[in-house]
C-alpha cells in the first residue's frame, strides 16, 4: 500500500443465538457473505460463502457452523481476509439468514441473537437485530476498497423478508 491509512485487514464476523426451548424445532441462523466485483459492486455476487464453505481463494472462510445455538461463546464465525483479496473484488456484504425449514421464523423469534465485527481486539460493530426483528434476514456489515485499495467497514442492518437463497442474492443491491 502507498497509503498512511491502511484500512482493514482481517475482521472476524461472530454469531451468536440461545436454543430453542426444549420439545420444540432448533433454529438455524447462517453468516452469508457476498464478494462483488468492480465491473458490478452492485449486481449478481462473484461468489457466496456460507453453510460450512471458503471462498476459492482461501480468503473468506466459515470456521464454525452450529445448526441449533447449543454451546458456549459464538456459534458460528466467518474470517475474511480482505487485504488477500484480489484486486477485482472491491465490496463484500456480509448477512445472517434463518433457515425457514420449521415455518416463518424472524429474528424476533430468536432467543438472543447478537452478531458482532471484530479487526483483531477492536470491535467495529455488533447488534442484537432489534433493528430488523420483523425480518427473516439481514445484512449487517459491508467492506468496500478504497482507490488506494484499503478496505473500510460499513455499518448496516437491513432487514429482509424471503427465504435464505433470495435473500443470498439481493442482500448487496442496497
Amino acid at each position: 500500500m502507498s497509503s498512511l491509512n491502511k484500512g482493514i485487514d482481517k475482521v472476524e464476523v461472530t454469531l451468536k443465538w440461545d436454543p430453542s426451548p426444549m420439545g420444540t424445532a432448533p433454529h438455524d441462523l447462517d453468516i452469508i457473505a457476498a464478494t462483488y466485483t468492480a465491473d458490478a459492486p452492485y449486481g449478481e455476487p462473484a461468489y457466496l460463502v456460507h453453510f460450512d464453505s471458503r471462498s476459492p481463494d482461501g480468503t473468506i472462510t466459515l470456521n464454525r457452523d452450529s445448526q441449533t445455538g447449543q454451546g458456549f461463546g459464538a456459534d458460528e464465525v466467518m474470517t475474511l481476509e480482505l487485504e488477500r483479496l484480489a484486486p477485482e473484488y472491491t465490496r463484500v456484504v456480509v448477512g445472517v439468514a434463518i433457515q425457514q425449514g420449521e415455518g416463518r421464523k424472524t429474528f424476533g423469534d430468536i432467543p438472543n441473537p447478537g452478531v458482532r465485527v471484530r479487526e483483531g481486539y477492536e470491535e467495529l460493530s455488533q447488534s442484537d437485530f432489534a433493528g430488523a426483528a420483523s425480518a427473516t434476514a439481514a445484512t449487517v456489515a459491508e467492506f468496500a476498497r478504497g482507490e488506494a485499495g484499503e478496505w473500510h467497514h460499513r455499518v448496516v442492518l437491513r432487514g429482509y423478508d424471503g427465504d435464505p437463497e433470495e435473500f443470498a442474492s439481493a442482500m448487496g443491491r442496497a
